[in-house]
């Protein structure tokens, strides 16, 4: 996720304290991840000096000042074009599982075990999203359902890999 653009988003709907920012990432996207005051800051310091936002105010308080920030056009088009692009798909070409299974067969460990538990994994953490989907509100069933379909692909990778388990160690320790 581009936190930047994420920010200028929020911004479009009109200027925003750096503390307002976060807490409307954090409600939009963060339920994993919430974002650290710091990240948000440093952030807004390289929009800032990129001609992105522009410093529309700022407030004594208590505490340090608090600068209100607004995008700018150039900020908007750039938003815009992010959006108009599609992310590149990933395709696992190389993945860590993967990588783990061969390294098990070359070293005489077990691989069927290695994916048992990986499958175990799997599937603990599918009945925790789908437990959260069916507690959540629409956004958050709408991210579940993304996760819950990677983890099915990747359970019909394991099932596919399991029945395939022989083979592939014929042919890494050939």
């Amino acid at each position: 996720m581009s936190i930047g653009h994420t920010l200028l988003g929020l911004l479009e709907s009109g200027p925003r304290h750096g503390y307002d920012l976060k807490r409307a990432f954090d409600d939009k996207f963060g339920h994993d991840r919430p974002l650290h005051y710091g990240q948000v800051y440093s952030t807004m310091a390289r929009l800032l000096k990129n001609g992105l936002v522009e410093v529309d105010g700022i407030e004594a308080g208590g505490g340090p000042e608090r600068k209100r920030y607004a995008i700018t056009d150039a900020g908007i088009t750039d938003v815009a074009t992010w959006l108009s692009e599609p992310e590149k798909p990933e395709p696992y070409l190389q993945s860590t599982l993967y990588t783990k299974v061969v390294l098990a067969l070359l070293t005489g460990r077990s691989a069927a075990d290695l994916l048992d538990t990986q499958r175990s994994e799997h599937l603990r953490l599918m009945r925790e999203l789908t437990a959260r989907k069916r507690d959540g509100d629409f956004a958050d069933q709408l991210v579940c359902d993304h996760a819950l379909f990677h983890l099915e692909a990747d359970l019909r990778w394991l099932e596919l890999t399991t029945s395939r388990l022989d083979r592939l160690a014929a042919e890494v320790t050939a």
